[in-house]
């Protein structure tokens, strides 16, 4: 793994993809330069920019240049995205005996941890050694604010990880622990915005080159990347508001200060990667379209159906299979496998990727973050009674439900006022040991007059709906806040190590880690909460 913190990419855009990359199956390729920039393009006044810019975020998207998203699939669809609740594959991989099922598998489980080091440390250390954190520290304020946002996902992922020290000449990378990589993520954002708002403020100088044309978020509109910058703040506060209260509320409330640049509040400021006009492919559609490897999850399909919501045609696809009638209808996690073979659950509910105009095509742009997640995220901070939300609970709470279904372009009618629709419970027509009751008795309507319990659950539900089909953070999410209740795993193959009830909490270090930097996993291991394994809870995971 020492390589992976010492290999060069150079790229501005670094973690543009953060963790929705998409990686090679040919694993050679990272022990060398992909990209075909030579790291004199970043020297002298950036005439040829565009060229390094484009063929980097390229290959940060996938480094084999041909669609191929294998990473991504070890990264985050085979782990995060189901544990979410969002996903099950209907592949039994492994006899069914894999991560879906608690059986941890050590060669998925580095995945996230290389694309952390190798695409986005890298490259941005890359960007500090030659001289652009001084040169154009707009772009600088950018690169920083990319860092934060991917490394915060492999934290979340593994708790204790390599990071105030990635970069320098050291033979063996200490851990830090997840507590100061957070403090340290909160002062890059705060260096970040300062940069970000002398750009958009005319007090640094107007770049000599178009990042319009390397900017495949927000086309080179830097009150954009400043309101990013500023929710992410308030996301990564409210992850650790259970163990470390007062930070999180310095920081969220710094977040939501409009005197800061102001959050996102529209779904023109979606945290979204483009792909379209590049040749490269949305990661999670080229899975649930030619692989056949993603399936809509037990979890939500119970809410959605059970609230009736007007979402569920643009999520998901009706099932295909002729054995019982065509309906909404997902796969519980950990039911497949066994004497399943391939082929038994294709034909359940997949993403909307079929019809005359799918929501999810091979060029719709990745999803990091929107705008309806920082309205919930706003109405938790007057839950808590934190200044700066700018509403009350209840406005925050039903601007978070309404913006998402703008953003899904579909009429909301009576939902926010509906208190009698509830998740329904579920049946599984091929596997009568996956059914379940309801896992919740949650409803819509906003009721202020609720038990607190009952109104975080209803945010943190509403919430996991409208990021759909993020599972990342929706797994940080039930996470920290035990919401939306999930049905938990079918089969729990993990040998009593983990708990069904309380199902899984991270990911172990990569096997790679033990053996070639092994005297500081063993340190990062005293740093956890418990032992290296999938029911040890990270640092913000406060039961």
């Amino acid at each position: 793994m020492k390589r992976y913190y010492k290999k060069s990419m150079w790229v501005i855009a670094a973690a543009v993809l953060l963790g929705a990359s998409a990686c090679t199956k040919n694993f050679e390729l990272y022990n060398s330069d992909n990209t075909g920039i030579n790291p004199d393009d970043l020297k002298g006044d950036f005439n040829d920019v565009g060229v390094f810019l484009t063929r980097a975020q390229r290959s940060i998207i996938n480094f084999s240049d041909g669609g191929d998203p294998n990473s991504y699939q070890l990264q985050q669809n085979l782990n995060a995205d189901c544990y979410s609740g969002y996903f099950m594959s209907p592949n039994p991989f492994n006899g069914g005996q894999n991560n879906l099922s608690y059986s941890l598998i050590s060669g998925w489980n580095g995945e996230p941890f290389k694309v952390g080091y190798l695409n986005i440390m890298s490259s941005v250390n890359r960007l500090r050694t030659n001289g652009v954190n001084t040169s154009y520290p707009a772009v600088w304020g950018i690169a920083q604010v990319l860092q934060v946002a991917g490394m915060s996902r492999i934290t979340d992922i593994y708790g204790p990880i390599p990071y105030s020290q990635v970069g320098t000449s050291k033979s063996a990378i200490p851990y830090d622990s997840q507590e100061d990589v957070y403090k340290r993520f909160f002062l890059e954002l705060d260096s970040a915005n300062i940069n970000l708002r002398n750009q958009i403020n005319h007090v640094t100088d107007s770049l000599p080159f178009d990042f319009a044309k390397f900017d495949l978020v927000y086309d080179g509109d830097f009150t954009r990347w400043l309101q990013f910058s500023n929710s992410l703040r308030l996301r990564l506060a409210m992850h650790i508001v259970k163990a470390a209260p007062a930070l999180a509320k310095e920081q969220a409330e710094k977040a939501m200060d409009p005197a800061n640049g102001g959050t996102i509040t529209s779904n023109t400021g979606n945290m979204k990667v483009k792909v379209a006009g590049s040749g490269f492919s949305n990661p999670l559609v080229f899975i649930a379209l030619n692989w056949a490897d993603i399936r809509i999850g037990a979890s939500i399909q119970s809410y959605m159906t059970g609230y009736a919501d007007p979402r569920i045609s643009k999520y998901f696809d009706m099932s295909t299979d002729t054995t019982f009638p065509s309906r909404y209808q997902g796969i519980r996690i950990g039911s497949v496998g066994g004497n399943a073979a391939k082929g038994d659950y294709t034909g359940y509910s997949n993403l909307d990727v079929t019809g005359s105009n799918p929501s999810f095509t091979l060029t719709t742009p990745t999803q990091i973050m929107t705008a309806a997640e920082v309205y919930f995220l706003r109405a938790e901070a007057a839950l808590r009674g934190w200044a700066n939300a700018g509403g009350s609970v209840q406005t925050l709470y039903e601007q978070g439900i309404n913006t998402s279904m703008e953003q899904w372009n579909v009429n909301a009618g009576t939902y926010v006022s509906d208190n009698t629709h509830k998740p329904a419970g579920f049946t599984d027509p091929k596997n009568s040991a996956a059914n379940a009751p309801a896992p919740s008795e949650i409803t819509v309507k906003w009721d202020d007059g609720a038990l607190e319990a009952v109104k975080m659950e209803r945010i943190i539900t509403q919430k996991w709906i409208a990021m759909f089909p993020e599972g990342q953070e929706a797994w940080t999410e039930f996470r920290r806040t035990g919401y939306p209740k999930l049905f938990p795993v079918v089969n729990n193959f993990s040998g009593g190590v983990i708990n069904s009830a309380t199902q899984i909490r991270r990911i172990p270090f990569p096997q790679n880690e033990y053996n070639t930097n092994n005297p500081e996993v063993q340190k990062a291991i005293t740093l956890l909460n418990g032992p290296d394994n999938g029911a040890t809870r990270v640092w913000w995971d406060v039961q």
